[in-house]
């Protein structure tokens, strides 16, 4: 196909082109992936030869090993405050087990590098690569931890050093090689983003799937350009190149053919962090099952039409970006919560193969086995429009007392603009209290999740001193600001446990002291006890409990603490 054409043109034309410059992809025939050591010292070669590539190691990784960022750009500048140009960046690696996009991204700089009509064919974009990002997890190397996977013979592990799953981090920054990638990303501040990774939900004839950021959820005229015209265009590409795709097929023991949602990925997956920026992003999932060097090809293929879509519509995904800021605020809304819009679908020409339920040999249950010698096309519903479920009136800003610095600094991390309060001030605000939240039983990457988060609102009158910090939302984060501080976002810093303090009672009563209070605080709220009285009628279970209604009285007297369920971070409203 396209890259074999290519190697064959470079092979002719180039006689520098030697054994040095050959991956071990392709010596082994397309059996094996490179180490780490070998895919840094390749790009290492390539920086040292050509003068349109840099090697730069940006910053640490859990391994303690440095996070390296390789840059081809045919100007030879690489200092981002002076690049104009079009800009990618690929991550690869972040799971090594899945070390397609390593291999394939090698040989598409050396490719490129190599040859005068591609150098000048890609004079307009500088192209980003993170050679290998999870490190940890690819000098952790075996061979059996992708029990299905066809090959290669030897890969990385998905775990980083401390056995995060770093595509879940990119929101709670909880590892040194998700910090490192922030800085990198919001140095580049790419306007496409690809994540190279393999997958296996179910059985098809497809080699090559691909998940473009959700466009309803990255809005405006940005989500219909991708949806519209970036992902039908790079589609069409790749199948005039003979190499059929599909969306991404997000099932699981089930057949495809039975229909199925678009992937939604929030911030905590890279592409939903990368879309809090306005940068285009897409996740290349190659199958699993497909042996390796087919889907290496694929993965290279997929590449070469991003960058000659990049190449030929720079510009105007540049002034779409731009845009973008104002488009979110001019909704006065913003969504925090999503829902399948199940009035709307694509249908999908579904290259599949039979598949049925069967007794299992090792169970006697039901199993799920498909008939590779009985391939077919059928129509598939594909359900890739969203509908907001929840939203929220987009604050003026928000104000952070100085004392949560865990939170100020994962702002300044995100590249957020903010200030100090230059003096003890009173300022109107939007107050939260948290009123019920559900929280999993089991860890999920190092946290106890909530969800299903609720708040009280109150509209207060609050004390600030000086240093406490006052967020603008109009900047370019401000979707980060708000998927992140709005307590009832899906990966919210309060869903992430970053605000669990405030779950915690500090103080209480004794109830034997307390008995009498009580008594004196109903005698002088009438309010109070009729509402007691009522509770008491409508709950048996309330009033057979003596403590819970001394709890009730002190949760509504002025003994109770006022940080209790207080969520300290407050929005300032438009007038």
């Amino acid at each position: 196909m396209h890259r074999l054409v290519l190697f064959v043109f470079l092979s002719i034309s180039f006689t520098s082109y030697t054994q040095d410059y050959k991956t071990i992809f392709e010596t082994s025939k397309g059996k094996e992936t490179a180490t780490y050591q070998q895919t840094i010292d390749f790009y290492r070669l390539l920086a040292d030869n050509y003068p349109q590539i840099s090697l730069m190691g940006i910053g640490m990784t859990d391994s303690g090993k440095p996070l390296h960022l390789v840059v081809y750009n045919s100007d030879k500048i690489f200092d981002f405050d002076k690049i104009t140009k079009s800009t990618i960046l690929i991550n690869n690696g972040i799971h090594p087990g899945e070390p397609d996009g390593i291999d394939a991204c090698m040989m598409l700089l050396r490719d490129i590098v190599q040859n005068e009509k591609l150098n000048k064919q890609y004079k307009d974009i500088v192209i980003c690569i993170i050679p290998i990002y999870n490190v940890g997890g690819s000098l952790n190397r075996n061979s059996l931890s992708r029990v299905n996977q066809n090959g290669p013979e030897s890969y990385g592990f998905r775990g980083n050093a401390r056995n995060y799953d770093l595509n879940r981090d990119f929101i709670k920054n909880d590892t040194r090689n998700a910090r490192t990638f922030t800085k990198i990303f919001h140095k580049i501040d790419p306007d496409v983003f690809i994540d190279n990774h393999v997958s296996n939900g179910a059985d098809y004839q497809y080699t090559l799937t691909n998940l473009f950021t959700q466009h309803n959820k990255l809005g405006g005229e940005l989500g219909v350009f991708l949806n519209q015209k970036m992902r039908p265009e790079i589609q069409k590409d790749l199948v005039e190149k003979g190499l059929i795709i599909t969306p991404y097929v997000n099932v699981f023991n089930q057949v495809p053919e039975i229909g199925f949602s678009q992937f939604f990925d929030t911030p905590r997956y890279s592409t939903g962090y990368t879309t809090l920026y306005h940068t285009l992003g897409i996740m290349v999932e190659t199958h699993m099952l497909k042996n390796y060097k087919d889907r290496v090809d694929a993965t290279y293929s997929f590449m070469v039409s991003v960058l000659k879509f990049l190449q030929e519509n720079g510009k105007e995904i540049e002034e779409l970006r731009n845009q973008a800021t104002n488009f979110v605020l001019s909704n006065k809304k913003y969504p925090i919560e999503w829902e399948i819009d199940s009035t709307k679908h694509t249908t999908l020409n579904f290259k599949g193969y039979a598949g049925n339920f069967e007794t299992s040999k090792v169970t006697g249950l039901k199993r799920l086995k498909y008939d590779r010698s009985n391939p077919t096309t059928k129509p598939v519903k594909y359900y890739n429009f969203f509908k907001p479920k929840k939203e929220i009136i987009i604050p003026k800003a928000y104000i952070i007392p100085k004392d949560w610095w865990r939170i100020i600094d994962l702002l300044q991390l995100n590249n957020i603009e903010f200030y100090p309060l230059k003096k003890d001030t009173i300022i109107s605000v939007e107050s939260y209290r948290i009123n019920d939240y559900k929280t999993v039983g089991k860890s999920y990457e190092g946290h106890y999740m909530h969800s299903g988060t609720k708040v009280l609102k109150s509209n207060i009158d609050q004390s600030f001193e000086k240093g406490d910090y006052y967020i603008p939302i109009n900047q370019n984060g401000m979707r980060y600001l708000l998927e992140t501080l709005e307590p009832e976002a899906k990966d919210s810093y309060f869903n992430w446990n970053f605000f669990d303090i405030i779950l915690q009672q500090k103080e209480g009563f004794s109830p034997y002291v307390f008995e009498d209070l009580a008594f004196e605080i109903l005698n002088n709220d009438p309010k109070l006890r009729s509402e007691f009285e009522q509770k008491k009628k409508e709950n048996v279970d309330f009033s057979n409990n003596w403590y819970a209604q001394l709890n009730y009285i002190y949760m509504h007297s002025k003994y109770y603490e006022k940080a209790h369920l207080q969520y300290p971070v407050y929005r300032v409203l438009y007038n």
